[in-house]
C-alpha cells in the first residue's frame, strides 16, 4: 500500500541582496554549521565522553526486519522525463527520483535521486552518496553542487553539465537521509525530535533493502557508500549494518565492496584538536592564542575547562569572516545575475542558485517531489538523540571485513581539516604498506596518498571540505582509482 504523502510545500523564498554583504557558500554553510552546533554543545556541557574501548561494534544487534513494501511498477513511475532547463544535448542517462517508504506506520518516506552511467550502465558499480550536517541536503549539496551529472547556472533556473561526474564511472544514488531533511518527510511529527545516528542508519538500511527490490538489476552489483562530512558517522554505521545483516539467514544481501568518506568528521577528540592546529598551521591564529589552547586543553577525554573553552572562543574570533569549508575561497557576496554559467569553478554563491531552481513547482513535479528546503531538518537543533563521540572502533570493524576503506581529504578544510583524519588514522595503529607519495592528473599533483594495512588515505590538492565542488576532475581520478581497486595514479 503507497503511504499517504505530505501535501504542504515548504518554499525558500530567496532574493539576491541589493548590496555586497558577504555570505558562505550556503549549503556548506549550513553544513558546518551543523557540526558546529554538535561541537558547541559539548564545549558547553564541559564533557567529552570519548573512550575508544566503550563502543564495541560487534556488540550492536543487526536490525532486522526491515518494512519491506511492493515496488511493482515504481522504478518506471520514478524515471524522469528530464528536468527543466537541463542541457538539449549530451543527456545520454536515465535519471530517476522518488519516494521510498522506510517505515509504513508512521508514514516516512526517504527521497532519492538515481543517475545511470552513460556508458555501459550494466557493467557499473552502484554507488550511494550521503551528505553529512546532520541534517543536509544530498540533492542540493551532493548532486547538484559536487559530483552530480548537472550544476545549476546562476540564474537559479537552467543547468549545465558537468563533464567530471561521477555516473562517468558509476551508477549514483542521492539519498535524503534522515527524514526531514530536503525532501524527505514523515507523516508523524514527533519523527523529527527523534532522529539521531542509529535511526538514520536503520532507515537508511530499509530505503536500500527497498530499492534494491524496486530496481532488481542491480541486487548483485558491487555497492559502494560514499559521502563527506557527518557522513563519517553515517557510513561506518550503515556499512556496519549492512554486514551484521547479510549474514542473516534468507536476508537481504548487499553486495557491499567499499566505502569512501571526504573530510570524515569520526572523531571528537581528534577533531577538536586538529582544527587549531589547523589554524595555527595555515597562519589564521596568533601564537599566543595557540600557546593559550596548548596550556589550557587537553582533547584527551575527560573534560572541556572553562579554560579551555574561553580559549578556544578567543582563537575562534581571530579567526574573523572567512569561508570555513575553503580557507582560500572567496565569500558570496553579490551573486551573479548573469543567464548561463558553464564554468565548472567553485562558486561561493552556488547554494542561492541551487535553492532558486529546486524551489521552483516545475522542477519539483519533474522530480515527482512534494517536500522542500534544502539543508533543512525540521525540528533540528541540540536534539540529535544520539551520537557517539568516535567511530574508530566501527572502522576498525569495517577494516577487518575486508572491504575497501577509504579516507580522502580536501586540504583547505577547516572545518573537519586533513589534520583531523591524520590523527585518526593515527589512534588505529595501522602499519603501512605503501609510503606516501604523491598522486598525479594532467601531468601535477592532484594530491598526496598512503596505504595502510586495510584502509587507504588521499588528500586532494586544492580542494575545501566539499572535495568534488572545489576540485571535480581530481575528484573524479580520486574515486575512479577508489573504484578499480588501486591507488590514484603515481605519474
Amino acid at each position: 500500500m503507497e503511504l499517504r504523502r505530505m501535501t504542504t510545500t515548504f518554499l525558500i523564498l530567496l532574493s539576491f541582496p541589493c548590496c555586497l554583504v558577504a555570505l558562505p557558500n550556503m549549503e556548506g554553510y549550513d553544513e558546518m554549521n551543523r557540526l558546529r552546533e554538535l561541537m558547541k554543545s559539548q564545549r558547553s556541557s564541559g564533557t567529552l565522553h570519548h573512550d575508544l574501548q566503550t563502543h564495541d561494534p560487534a556488540s550492536k544487534k543487526a536490525y532486522s526486519p526491515v518494512y519491506v513494501g511492493a515496488q511493482d511498477g515504481r522504478m518506471e513511475a520514478d524515471k524522469i522525463d528530464n528536468l527543466p532547463g537541463q542541457p538539449v544535448e549530451g543527456v545520454n542517462f536515465d535519471q530517476y527520483a522518488g519516494y521510498v517508504t522506510v517505515d509504513a506506520e508512521a508514514g516516512r518516506a526517504l527521497f532519492y535521486y538515481f543517475v545511470e552511467s552513460p556508458e555501459d550502465p550494466s557493467t557499473k558499480p552502484l554507488v550511494l552518496w550521503l551528505n553529512g550536517g546532520p541534517g543536509c541536503s544530498s540533492l542540493g549539496g551532493g548532486a547538484m553542487e559536487e559530483l552530480g551529472p548537472f550544476r545549476v547556472s546562476s540564474d537559479g533556473r537552467t543547468l549545465y553539465a558537468n563533464v567530471y561526474a561521477w555516473n562517468q564511472v558509476a551508477n549514483v544514488i542521492f539519498l535524503e537521509s534522515p527524514a526531514g531533511v530536503g525532501f524527505s518527510y514523515s507523516n508523524t511529527t514527533s519523527d523529527y525530535q527523534l532522529s539521531g545516528d542509529k535511526r538514520t542508519a536503520r532507515d537508511s538500511y530499509a530505503f536500500l533493502v527497498n530499492w534494491l527490490e524496486r530496481f532488481p538489476q542491480y541486487k548483485t552489483r558491487d555497492f559502494y557508500v560514499t559521502g563527506e562530512s557527518y557522513a563519517g558517522h553515517y557510513i561506518p554505521e550503515l556499512a556496519s549494518l549492512i554486514l551484521g545483516n547479510n549474514k542473516i539467514t534468507n536476508g537481504a544481501v548487499i553486495n557491499l565492496k567499499g566505502v569512501a568518506i571526504g573530510n570524515a568528521y569520526i572523531d571528537d577528540n581528534t577533531n577538536a584538536r586538529a582544527i587549531y592546529d589547523y589554524y595555527w598551521t595555515h597562519a589564521l591564529i596568533s601564537d599566543e592564542a595557540y600557546e593559550e589552547i596548548r596550556s589550557k586543553c587537553t582533547f584527551t577525554g575527560a573534560n572541556y575547562t572553562q579554560g579551555c573553552a574561553s580559549a578556544l572562543t578567543a582563537a575562534d574570533a581571530e579567526v574573523g569572516n572567512i569561508d570555513y569549508y575553503d580557507i582560500y575561497a572567496p565569500l558570496c557576496k553579490a551573486p551573479s545575475r548573469a543567464a548561463r554559467s558553464t564554468e565548472l569553478e567553485a562558486d561561493p554563491c552556488a547554494g542561492l542558485y541551487t535553492r532558486s531552481y529546486l524551489n521552483q513547482p516545475e522542477v519539483q513535479q519533474a522530480l515527482h517531489a512534494n517536500v522542500t528546503g534544502l539543508c533543512r531538518f525540521v525540528g533540528f537543533g541540540s536534539n540529535w538523540t544520539d551520537s557517539p563521540d568516535t567511530l574508530l572502533p566501527t572502522i576498525k570493524q569495517l577494516i577487518s571485513s575486508g572491504i575497501s576503506v577509504w579516507l580522502y581529504s580536501g586540504d583547505q578544510d577547516s572545518v573537519v581539516p586533513v589534520t583531523s583524519t591524520r590523527y585518526s588514522i593515527d589512534m588505529l595503529g595501522l602499519g603501512i604498506e605503501s609510503s606516501w607519495r604523491p598522486w598525479y592528473i594532467g601531468g601535477e599533483v592532484g594530491g598526496y596518498v598512503v596505504g595502510y594495512e586495510g584502509l587507504t588515505f588521499a588528500t586532494v590538492r586544492g580542494a575545501g571540505h566539499m572535495v568534488p565542488s572545489y576540485q571535480p576532475e581530481r575528484s573524479l581520478t580520486m574515486i575512479s582509482s577508489f573504484l578499480e581497486g588501486k591507488l590514484p595514479p603515481s605519474a
